[in-house]
């Protein structure tokens, strides 16, 4: 009696669950083309020359790292690397490689691949080494010294990497997406052109890039992760958010990232669609160029601190998907500094330090707004109009400066500008990602920094340096805490907010995960239909 009313029970529930239309135990399915809309085109397709989102989402399906991130978080998983182990002194590590990989030209992945990338980028004087590769800089090199002191092939599927020093976030900068491993016959082919044509050994292959439009990947059926269900990816370039929406809303494209605050809630009605949110990792924020005058006056970049009303910035753009942000990393990080005192929104005060600093009239200057919305600034162009006004309220007149995406990045890495809206998500996981990227000295250099302030405080640089050193997390932590805090109280830029990005997709797309990174495998991803 008991076994058949379970029975009788679990076929009725069935029967409710089709008649809603919920699928029972469904299947992945094989085929079909994804179209992935997108505010800007990507930079490059060789991953260790870029460092922005838009070329990252790409190289992330045609090639893999040694190792690689979890695809819900950023723990640290085996890829092209099946094993490691690391001495006593914690300076040297070896790898057990993938063995029977092949490169999408044919090639095989090896040890000598490894060596051979890595050579490539750590040494100026390489053959190959066209571009400024930096990722590298900004993770493994300290100054003038490279950390990386040499990669040695062991065998064919085994290599050694032989460091300065112990390196903490070591193994979690190695499965950044820039870190991947490209064609050693492909780089030899196409030269300082391998962005055009990357090579790898992911789950997509390069198909075409028809440049400011799209970008055509298809399978790689022989991908040692397992055949990837989708025949081909489109990462489409659409700059204006309201025309994606537009398009998904058509029916031509099938995601889109930059969803504007104003579509969220007609999203959330229309039955054909879904939201994704993007886990928050990110930071939004105004850096001021420290070398340029009047920026090198602490009084000055307090009193622009107090002069933005950062609240006021979220309520109107943000749709309610972020928070104010008051560190240069996110609250859902550890080593976060929950004691820092926010710069309170004070326009008297800020007139009172700008008179202190001999600027009681205000001055001119330029902000530079990004021409691309980013997935912690959805209309970075409309917030700069917001700043300007609030600059303006105390006297400081900002003329906005905007370039095309590409030539913007580069400017700001040269320290052309006066102050500059940019923004950081995280790569790895580890504060290291965020506060020795975007305030060591050593990231302050012309032409490859990612300091855009140029802040340079040798107290800050030994204390991120001896955090790279140690591996005891409350150690860490402490170091991480007393950085944040003196970077506070220097105050090189204001720290705008930290987003929940959303995305839309339609209804029949199914295994999107969105990752923190901004670089999730389409791997999963399959059509419902």
């Amino acid at each position: 009696m008991y076994r058949r009313g379970a029975l009788s029970v679990a076929v009725v529930a069935l029967v409710l669950l089709l008649a809603a239309g919920v699928g029972y135990c469904q299947s992945p399915k094989y085929g079909g083309t994804i179209v992935f809309a997108r505010g800007a085109d990507s930079v490059s397709l060789d991953p260790i020359n870029v460092t922005d989102g838009e070329s990252l989402i790409v190289t992330r399906q045609i090639f893999d790292g040694l190792l690689q991130y979890n695809e819900k978080n950023t723990s640290v998983e085996p890829a092209l690397a099946v094993s490691w182990t690391v001495s006593k002194d914690e300076k040297v590590w070896t790898f057990k490689l993938r063995q029977n990989v092949k490169f999408h030209d044919g090639t095989p992945f090896n040890a000598q691949a490894v060596k051979f990338n890595f050579d490539r980028w750590r040494d100026p004087k390489n053959p190959y080494h066209d571009g400024a590769f930096e990722y590298y800089s900004y993770m493994f090199v300290q100054g003038d010294t490279d950390l990386i002191k040499s990669v040695d092939v062991v065998d064919d599927y085994t290599v050694r990497f032989v460091l300065e020093r112990p390196l903490a976030p070591f193994l979690a900068n190695l499965a950044m997406t820039p870190f991947a491993i490209a064609s050693p016959t492909a780089i030899k082919k196409y030269g300082a052109d391998f962005g055009n044509h990357p090579v790898g050994t992911g789950p997509f292959k390069f198909v075409r890039w028809d440049h400011g439009d799209k970008i055509t990947l298809e399978r790689n059926d022989a991908y040692w992760g397992g055949k990837p269900y989708l025949d081909r990816i489109v990462f489409r370039s659409i700059p204006d958010n309201s025309a994606r929406f537009m398009e998904l809303q058509a029916g031509s494209i099938d995601i889109m990232d930059g969803l504007s605050p104003d579509d969220v809630k007609i999203a959330e009605k229309d039955k054909a669609l879904k939201i994704l949110l993007r886990p928050s990792f990110n930071v939004g924020y105004m850096a001021m160029n420290m070398e340029k005058k009047p920026f090198g006056d602490i009084r000055v970049r307090q009193a622009i601190a107090h002069a933005i009303n950062k609240p006021a910035i979220i309520k109107a753009f943000f749709a309610g998907l972020a928070e104010v942000a008051k560190n240069p990393m996110p609250p859902s990080l550890w080593g976060y500094n929950d004691s820092v005192t926010d710069y309170e929104y004070d326009p008297a005060k800020a007139k009172k330090l700008l008179a202190e600093a001999g600027y009681p009239n205000g001055f001119e200057t330029t902000l530079w707004a990004m021409p691309v919305p980013r997935p912690y600034m959805q209309q970075p162009q409309k917030i700069a109009e917001a700043i300007q006004a609030d600059l303006a309220a105390v006297g400081i007149k900002a003329k906005i400066v905007s370039y095309d995406w590409a030539t913007y990045l580069d400017k700001i890495a040269y320290g052309e500008h006066d102050m500059c809206l940019i923004g950081w998500v995280g790569d790895n996981g580890d504060p290291d990602n965020f506060i020795y990227v975007l305030f060591s000295g050593s990231n302050a250099v012309p032409g490859r920094a990612s300091n855009y302030s140029f802040y340079k405080n040798p107290k800050v640089d030994e204390l991120l340096v001896k955090a790279q050193t140690v591996s005891d997390l409350n150690t860490r932590t402490k170091l991480y805490e007393e950085a944040q805090q003196i970077i506070h109280d220097d105050c090189p830029w204001v720290p705008l907010v930290h987003s929940t990005p959303p995305l839309c997709a339609k209804k029949e797309v199914e295994g999107y995960i969105p990752h923190p990174t901004v670089s999730e495998s389409f791997r999963k991803v399959w059509i419902n239909r």
